[in-house]
């Protein structure tokens, strides 16, 4: 196997089909890689216990591996038992907030490992749990590994029992057989060829065991401290705009002690608050935003213009065009030379930075439009953007048509060709940011983007209209003999159902062993 070392190209996956990769077999390689275990927890000292006798029997090497429970203001506090890893510590977190995201976040920053594992309190993984992850990740750095579950009811356990168990390579034995509840996840990897032919493979990266590569973490900055339920989810969202690959890896069983949230007495509340966040962090769950009028945290395209050295009037139709448009879920960014405003009076009428202040006098206060003195590499954690010269704003339902083709079409970059000359361009955030990642010195990234998602040209005159509304038939002009019962007459109520997703500082970089 070829361990990533800086200096091979990485390999080039399409979409999300990492079938070019082979995973070493377990037991056949040597690791070098050290990783963190972060486990954030709330009570549960004893669950803690059989999860921490788990981990101390892995075949991922001891000494690569460094165990770190995160303390969520437990009452009574938590404490190590006796069986546990060499290498584990309790660290509490800080104030200013709670949930496993604010404790994820917390044990992060503690963390040494290369890679990182996010791991449930209440889990008792296979022995060979952590290498089969693990193993992905020596072969390179875009990679999320998701681990396989199943549900049971806890019965009554020693962590002794637990340890020997895993040790021996039989940690179902431990639990009914009939009584293991499937997971729903599992079900979704399978139907999608382990994910290989998931258009959002983000959405099953649910959280009790997930691990990736610290600069990949490090890119998308952790948790969303804000989102207390749905928080793994959103975290996978915004790795999968940053080009993340996803690998679920069955050979990494695991038992969860407890049957799923969702089942219990407020399982409709739970979800109710899960679909709240992530309708205003997730936007390609279209399905939850079914208000047109609302405003969301993140929209679903961001429009480019730079205006350098254009006059008012021609930014401010360009603006008002984008927010006319059909697409309503949008913002627009304005790129140029607002830090010439800065100073006072240096500015005066009949100059570039009289225009700029009269524009950001137009629109400082609309929350949809953006200032900034370039574009930022990507539109993260926006999933799409689209870029045209100012004095070619996209026609009403442009962008509408265009962002529903290239999600259609799974394409990563569309050019258009614009009827007065030029180009625009609507790209993919995901397929920017892997490009952004794979690409060579001086190679274009748009040969990257052919490569792992696709590439269309085409004319924007194609998406400039709506599709017309096919002619009412003929109705007959005969007399009706008897009036309609009232409910026929009574209109039928446009469907519900939308279209459903899938499924529902610097640190050391040392190994762990103890002197």
């Amino acid at each position: 196997m070829a361990h990533l070392t800086g200096v091979e190209p990485r390999p080039r996956i399409r979409h999300n089909d990492y079938s070019p990769l082979t995973p070493p077999p377990i037991g056949g390689w040597t690791p070098t890689l050290g990783a963190s275990v972060v486990i954030p927890a709330h009570g549960g000292q004893h669950r803690l216990d059989l999860t921490l006798a788990a981990l101390a029997a892995q075949t991922y090497p001891a000494h690569l591996t460094e165990v770190i429970v995160v303390d969520d203001r437990s009452d009574p506090p938590l404490r190590l038992p006796d069986l546990r890893p060499e290498n584990t510590r309790v660290v509490v977190v800080p104030p200013g907030g709670w949930g496993a995201g604010h404790a994820m976040n917390a044990g992060i920053a503690a963390a040494e490992g290369e890679i990182v594992q996010r791991l449930d309190a209440d889990m008792v993984i296979s022995r060979e749990h952590l290498e089969a992850l693990f193993r992905w990740h020596h072969l390179t750095d875009y990679l999320v590994t998701i681990g396989g579950k199943k549900f049971a009811e806890e019965p009554a356990l020693t962590p002794g029992q637990v340890h020997e168990a895993v040790r021996h390579g039989s940690p179902e034995d431990l639990f009914d057989p009939s009584a293991l509840v499937s997971s729903s996840t599992e079900e979704t990897i399978r139907r999608l060829d382990g994910l290989r032919a998931s258009k959002n493979p983000y959405q099953v990266c649910t959280g009790p065991t997930v691990s990736l590569r610290r600069a990949l973490l490090d890119e998308v900055r952790g948790f969303d401290p804000e989102v207390v339920r749905g928080q793994d989810t959103e975290f996978a969202y915004r790795l999968a705009q940053a080009g993340a690959v996803f690998v679920p890896d069955m050979e990494a069983r695991a038992v969860h002690l407890g049957l799923p949230a969702q089942r219990g007495e407020h399982g409709k509340s739970i979800v109710r608050l899960v679909e709240a966040h992530l309708a205003h962090r997730v936007p390609l769950r279209r399905d939850l935003r079914k208000e047109p009028g609302r405003r969301w945290l993140v929209p679903y395209v961001e429009v480019v213009f730079d205006v350098t050295g254009a006059d008012e009037r021609r930014i401010v139709a360009a603006v008002d065009a984008v927010l006319r448009g059909t697409l309503t879920d949008v913002v627009v960014t304005l790129a140029g030379p607002w830090s010439s405003l800065e100073g006072g009076r240096r500015w005066a009428p009949g100059t570039g930075a009289f225009d700029l202040a009269l524009v950001r006098a137009a629109f400082g206060h609309d929350a949809r439009v953006r200032f900034a003195e370039r574009a930022a590499p990507t539109a993260a954690p926006v999933p799409f953007r689209y870029t045209a010269p100012v004095d070619a704003p996209p026609a009403p339902a442009l962008l509408e048509r265009a962002v529903k083709a290239m999600s259609e079409e799974r394409i990563g970059l569309l050019v258009l060709d614009l009827p007065g000359g030029g180009t625009a361009t609507l790209e993919r955030t995901e397929a920017v940011a892997r490009a952004r990642r794979l690409a060579t010195p001086g190679e274009d990234r748009a040969d990257v983007i052919a490569q792992t998602h696709g590439v269309r040209h085409g004319a924007a005159s194609e998406f400039e209209e709506l599709p017309r509304t096919p002619a009412k038939p003929a109705v007959s002009a005969a007399p009706r003999t008897a009036p309609e019962p009232a409910a026929a007459q009574a209109p039928q109520p446009a469907s519900a159902h939308a279209p459903q997703p899938e499924a529902t500082p610097a640190r050391r970089r040392g190994l762990f062993r103890r002197s």
